[in-house]
């Protein structure tokens, strides 16, 4: 019994071998596509997650930032003011209230001893804060 079920084991494998073979030939360049697809996805993922595993640099100028003691979120809003991001589009990019930015916007003409958007971008420019 053991003898019969080894040979029809036997002659699946080798059936499902002559498959293989017949279809590697007549699709080898659907094969060959599929492989270079699937090369080319893992380096993608490979590169694209070492690049998302590196830290973001710091701010231009760390000194100027300590001592003005401008918090993170400050920074953010000083850099989406400086890309001339209207109010309702930092706080939409944040995820804030347009009052909240405002708020900010306040403390950072203080902080920069600026009295308009205009001047806080120069004085952040001025600092090294942002490029």
């Amino acid at each position: 019994m053991l003898g019969w079920g080894l040979a029809l084991a036997a002659g699946a494998v080798l059936l499902a071998w002559a498959d293989w073979q017949r279809t590697a030939r007549t699709h080898a360049g659907d094969v060959a596509l599929v492989l270079v697809a699937a090369l080319f996805l893992g380096l993608g993922l490979w590169l694209g997650l070492g690049v998302a595993r590196k830290p973001a640099p710091p701010p231009g100028n760390p000194a100027a930032v300590a001592s003005l003691g401008l918090t993170p979120r400050e920074l953010e809003v000083l850099q989406l003011l400086a890309a001339g991001q209207a109010n309702k589009d930092i706080a939409r990019v944040l995820g804030v209230s347009p009052n909240t930015v405002k708020t900010h916007l306040t403390r950072l003409f203080e902080k920069l001893g600026a009295s308009s958007r205009t001047a806080a971008i120069a004085r952040g420019h001025e600092l090294g804060i942002i490029g």
